[in-house]
């Protein structure tokens, strides 16, 4: 089957500042994405992902409410997260908060499902982090019964089982788009295609190709399964500018701040510009000029064969303005480059 290539953006709702450099309050840096994604609906993106997440430097924990005061703002454009935290949440509530949304978008919602990159929601809802693996697994298998729309017959260790169960509202397609985010676990990659959901490889250090291994690994296991071919998506972040020196001066006190910040947390040491500099010339920040940017991403679609590019446009504390600039210059300029740079391949 062959999957048309999608372009999107995406966002944590990071907590940004103003032109003095004044930290925005949440309700302002909510408002802002929701600014944000209509203008991604605007200049032609396919998709939008919210992220989630309970820490003070992001202003989304709720993303599946942000999503639906986007689509009363927006006419195309897919609404997505970025991502679901399924581990710490309620598979049916899940399920139903985005059959809703699918509802009120005119079919438009899909979700891509992980563990996060953080684990402040644990505790905050009350689950062991030495669970950590077993709630994803056991709560993925419940939403996969889910999404077959048909009464549920469930049972786990960690949530009471279901019998015979209908969940509504169901939704007009039968079936909502549901992807698995994955960090680079081959165990992960397996179990997206086990669950005949598409994979979004999230690619936030390095070169792009290391990942062409688990995109091969994941065709394979989908022909071993004998299912159908399913789209692969990447998510990396970027910021794009008139000229590539603007854009990485822009992006590097923000990129500094928000990997130190993270870094002290993780025991990380601090970062420096000469890396920042090799991660943009080589790894997996698309950072730069419209020429340049456009011309990164289809190499890595190219090299990779994915079939969605997703730009992380948001870094940290860069300014709402900034981040304007950049959805639209990918929107009308970085994504017809991109599909001019790729038509000869296409059309062999």
């Amino acid at each position: 089957m062959s999957v048309p290539l999608e372009f999107a953006v995406d966002t944590f709702g990071d907590v940004t500042v103003d032109a003095d450099g004044n930290r925005l309050p949440y309700p302002q840096v909510i408002r802002n994405v929701v600014e944000e994604a209509v203008l991604a609906d605007q200049v032609g993106i396919d998709a939008i992902g919210i992220g989630e997440h309970h820490r003070d430097d992001f202003a989304v924990s709720a993303p599946e409410i942000v999503l639906a005061a986007i689509a009363a703002r927006t006419e195309r454009i897919r609404l997505s997260t970025a991502v679901t935290v399924l581990s710490s949440d309620d598979p049916v509530r899940v399920f139903e908060k985005f059959a809703t949304l699918d509802a009120v978008s005119g079919g438009r919602a899909e979700i891509i499902l992980g563990r996060g990159s953080f684990t402040e929601s644990f505790p905050l809802f009350g689950f062991d982090l030495a669970q950590y693996e077993e709630l994803f697994e056991e709560k993925l298998d419940l939403f996969a019964h889910l999404l077959t729309e048909r009464p549920v017959t469930w049972q786990g260790k960690l949530r009471p089982g279901l019998t015979n169960q209908h969940v509504y509202p169901k939704t007009e397609s039968g079936r909502l788009r549901t992807w698995i985010g994955v960090g680079g676990s081959p165990q992960s990659v397996v179990r997206a295609a086990s669950y005949g959901m598409p994979l979004m490889l999230a690619i936030i250090g390095g070169p792009s190709e290391r990942f062409a291994p688990y995109v091969e690994l994941y065709h394979r296991a989908l022909t071993q399964l004998e299912l159908e071919r399913l789209p692969v998506g990447v998510h990396s972040p970027g910021h794009i500018a008139e000229t590539d020196r603007q854009a990485r001066d822009e992006l590097w006190p923000h990129y500094q701040a928000m990997h130190d910040r993270i870094g002290r947390e993780r025991g990380w040491g601090p970062t420096t510009r000469s890396r920042f500099e090799a991660e943009a010339d080589e790894g997996a920040l698309y950072v730069g000029s419209p020429e340049t940017v456009a011309a990164k991403i289809a190499k890595t679609v190219s090299t990779l064969g994915v079939d969605r590019f997703e730009l992380k446009y948001s870094s940290g504390t860069l300014p709402h303005e900034r981040l304007l600039t950049t959805i639209r210059l990918y929107g009308e300029e970085v994504v017809p480059r991109v599909r001019q740079l790729l038509a000869p391949a296409t059309a062999q």
